[in-house]
Formats: C-alpha cells, sequence, structure tokens
C-alpha cells in the first residue's frame, strides 16, 4: 500500500495485510464535529505521532520513546537491571518540537530528538525490513539495538480504525522477535544476543482523541520452545477494529476485547489480564517502574510504564494451551490531554 488516505480523503480502515509506505495526513479530509473543513494549521496542530522501542530479557530491560505532540515533542529512555534493581532514565521535553525530526514513513525513515549532548535515534530501514534504536547520553550511556523482520518471517500487526467523531488512528506493532546489538552504561556492558533479548515495537499516528486514556501489556520471549509475543490494550483502537493479538513463532494469532484489572493508588500491585474470548488469561507481577507527569493545561498526562512478569495462558484457538511462566513484559496506563 502505497499511501494511508485514499484520493476521497479517507484512510484505509480495518487490519491491513501490507503497512503503507506513507502516512500521508495532510490529505485527510479533516473536518470539526459539526461538519466544518479544516485546513492546514489545524491538521498540523491535531495530528500526533509517536514510536516506542522495548528491550526485554531476564538480565536487562529497557525502552525508549518518541512522541510528537505539535506544541512539544517528548523523548525518554530508561535501562533496569532486575537482578541488582538498579535503573537509569532519561526524560526530553522540546517545545514546538524543536531539534527533532519525525518521518511519517513507517518502513522507510527516521524519528529523532537531540538536545545538547543527548541523542534518542529511532530508525526504520525497508531493506532488510530492520528497526533500530541508537541512544547516546552525554553520562556515557549508549545503547544500539536492532532487529530484523524477515528472518525469520513475522507478521506485524498494522491497523487503521476510526477515532472519535472526526479522527483515525493508525499503528504497527511488533513483539517476540529476537534483538541484537550491545547496551554500554552504569548498569554494565551487556550483548543483547548473548542475553537472549527480545524486542518490541511501536508505530503509531492520527487524530487521537482530545483527551483519552489506554492501558496496554506486551510481552516478549520465549515459552516451551516457541518463540512469544503479546499486545494487548484496552482505551485505544477499539472503534470497529482494535489491535489485540498475540504471536507465536512470529504468526500474528488475533484475540478479541480484553479486560484490565489492576489497582490504580498502588503502582506495583498485581494485573489480571483477560479476553473475552478466552484465548488470553494472564497475571502480572510488577517489578519496576518508569513514570512520568506533564500538565501544561492544553496538554497534560499521567503516564506508568510498568515492567515485570507475566504468568498464566495463552489458548490459541485450535491448538495447544501455551503455559506462561514468568516472561518478563511490559503493562501501562496512561492518561493523556493533547
Amino acid at each position: 500500500m502505497q499511501q494511508l488516505i485514499q484520493a476521497n480523503g479517507q484512510p484505509h480502515y480495518g487490519i491491513l495485510e501490507q503497512t503503507p509506505q506513507h502516512i500521508n495526513y495532510r490529505d485527510f479530509d479533516y473536518r470539526s464535529p459539526m461538519g466544518r473543513k479544516l485546513g492546514a494549521l489545524s491538521k498540523w496542530r491535531n495530528f500526533h505521532q509517536f514510536q516506542y522501542f522495548g528491550l526485554i530479557s531476564p538480565t536487562l530491560i529497557g525502552g525508549c520513546a518518541l512522541a510528537e505532540l505539535s506544541l512539544v515533542a517528548i523523548g525518554f529512555v530508561y535501562l533496569y537491571h532486575p537482578l541488582s534493581g538498579r535503573m537509569i532514565e532519561r526524560q526530553f521535553k522540546c517545545p514546538l518540537g524543536l531539534g527533532t525530526n519525525f518521518s511519517q514513513t513507517p518502513d522507510e525513515g527516521v524519528c529523532e530528538l537531540r538536545q545538547g549532548r543527548n541523542l534518542l535515534r529511532l530508525e526504520n530501514v525497508g531493506n532488510p525490513l530492520e528497526k533500530r534504536l541508537l541512544v547516546e547520553l552525554d553520562d556515557g550511556t549508549r545503547i544500539d539495538a536492532r532487529f530484523n523482520e524477515q528472518d525469520p518471517v513475522f507478521n506485524p500487526m498494522s491497523l487503521c480504525t476510526p477515532t472519535a467523531v472526526n479522527g483515525w488512528v493508525y499503528a504497527r506493532k511488533v513483539a517476540g522477535v529476537r534483538c541484537s546489538g550491545e547496551v554500554r552504561s552504569a548498569l554494565g556492558d551487556f550483548d543483547l544476543r548473548a542475553i537472549d533479548a527480545f524486542a518490541h515495537h511501536d508505530w503509531s499516528a492520527g487524530y487521537m482523541r482530545r483527551e483519552t486514556f489506554w492501558n496496554w501489556a506486551c510481552l516478549s520471549g520465549e515459552a516451551q520452545g516457541r518463540r512469544v509475543g503479546l499486545n494487548l490494550s484496552c482505551g485505544v483502537n477499539e472503534t470497529s477494529f482494535t489491535e489485540n493479538c498475540f504471536w507465536l513463532d512470529g504468526e500474528l494469532l488475533k484475540v478479541d476485547s480484553v479486560r484490565f484489572e489492576f489497582d490504580r493508588d498502588r503502582d506495583m500491585s498485581p494485573w489480571a489480564i483477560r479476553s473475552f474470548d478466552g484465548q488470553v488469561d494472564l497475571r502480572f507481577e510488577a517489578h519496576g517502574l518508569h513514570r512520568e507527569r506533564l500538565n501544561l493545561g492544553i496538554l497534560a498526562s499521567n503516564f506508568r510504564q510498568i515492567f515485570g512478569r507475566f504468568s498464566g495462558e495463552l489458548r490459541p484457538f485450535g491448538q495447544p494451551v501455551l503455559p506462561i511462566d514468568n516472561l518478563w513484559g511490559f503493562v501501562e496506563d496512561q492518561y493523556a490531554k493533547w
């Protein structure tokens, strides 16, 4: 698929067999809730995009995100060492996106943030189909991680859903792929292949609800000799279609709607995550937390990304039950106004 927005100004909706080569949001027939055509300024102000690259292993956990919200660009990166409980984390905010670059090509482009001697860079390469994370911080921390979606073959979740009365969201999700590269930091030096690290990736963009929230769960690892990835959400990308799925050895298996049960007043309390169709029944035990709060009036965010272990069962239709025993992953609880 060459472009997400069609000649009639509307997106291609649904679960897509191919990743659009260009998220041509400026061609969207964007209107107010009362049907008035909106111009270039409104299209710029209300279009948001973000990208996330996560690392998972029993030895080291990490995450890096970049978000472009028109009035401000935000980036964060963290590393967590489960054995010692030590953590490195940094956050960056760039008014009007100064010092940042965001590409609207999910499989071929660069998103990056530069601030002083700090660099957060997410590269997407089309041939071979590879995702790369490069982080260089002024304290000497360096992350260079990558994965290939074609060796072995992997089927990403690619979808576009209507949002509110006048918007849409495109998302491309990957989980359950092995990762290579290296990390150098105050937590130690790590060869990602040697510690059997897995990765997950999220590329999302669109005209999202002005005020929204979501819960999200993701795991990547190996269970019973099979490569397993999981992507579940509630509160976003649920109009007509959902992004909920898991992967077994790179094969995408669709999941129905999902319920997240947890205590918002206790950051490290257990979570229960179950799908309506019975394919997912998991419990999550927290081990660490990355948190951000931002309240600028017209922009606000209350964000918790919690890393820990999943246990329970995946029950793919027509296949044996797959026990999940203490696999590392993430859950997320976020409120956003933008």
